[in-house]
């Protein structure tokens, strides 16, 4: 599975890399059916205090899911996102047991 992270305006350092590449593949776990991985992180105006955006994207057939947070800090932003991905996951599997 390739994860791919971009960082947009900043230089992602490999501690947070790792940080995002683990808390995506604790949600790779619930759900087999996941192709890709593409994860956002954005530094904003620094005028705002919650200012680090982070979007993550899971490409799966029949239709990706998404989540987009912002916060003080990336690794608060990517538990927000990691935290909505994994209730639209277990919506999804919800779902697809009921048909």
């Amino acid at each position: 599975m390739k994860i791919n992270i971009q960082a947009v305006g900043f230089n992602a350092d490999v501690q947070l890399e790792d940080f995002v590449k683990g808390r995506v593949n604790k949600l790779l776990k619930l759900d087999d059916d996941v192709t890709n991985v593409e994860v956002f992180l954005r530094a904003e105006k620094p005028s705002v205090v919650e200012n680090k955006e982070v979007e993550i994207k899971f490409n799966i057939p029949g239709g990706d899911i998404f989540a987009q947070k912002q916060s003080k800090t990336f690794e608060e932003a990517v538990d927000l996102a990691t935290d909505a991905l994994k209730r639209q996951i277990t919506k999804r599997k919800e779902k697809l047991r009921g048909k």
